[in-house]
């Protein structure tokens, strides 16, 4: 897996119940600050692999990115269920639940399951 890979995929595992993250957020965090597509790609493609809380990931303008209906009911549910307000419209307030990592990059530790450790 590469770096802004593992990057990415800590940094999502990180993020707490009931708080949001947005895809250019987290691809800054990683070290791509245009790097927004690759975030949604990484999640498409390893969210069930490694257990990652997809649902807490929403677009820079605060809204469920989703656009089948039954995947935006399911994640809008997820985020209620958290207790982040999500309107009808799937939009999160980032004021409020959007998450601001404090933390530097190097204390977000990854095992890859693969590697057995």
């Amino acid at each position: 897996m590469k770096p802004f890979t593992q990057r990415v995929v800590a940094i999502i595992a990180g993020i707490p119940p009931g708080q949001v993250m947005t895809y250019g957020q987290i691809a800054a965090l990683a070290g791509s600050p245009r790097g927004a597509r690759q975030v949604v790609r990484i999640l498409h493609s390893m969210s069930k692999k490694y257990k990652l809380p997809w649902h807490r990931v929403i677009n820079g303008k605060g809204k469920i990115a989703l656009p089948e209906e039954e995947s935006f009911t399911v994640q809008k549910m997820f985020l209620e269920a958290e207790g982040v307000a999500v309107s009808e419209a799937g939009e999160v307030d980032l004021a409020v639940y959007q998450y601001n990592v404090e933390r530097t990059l190097e204390e977000h530790v990854f095992v890859d399951p693969q590697d057995g450790e």
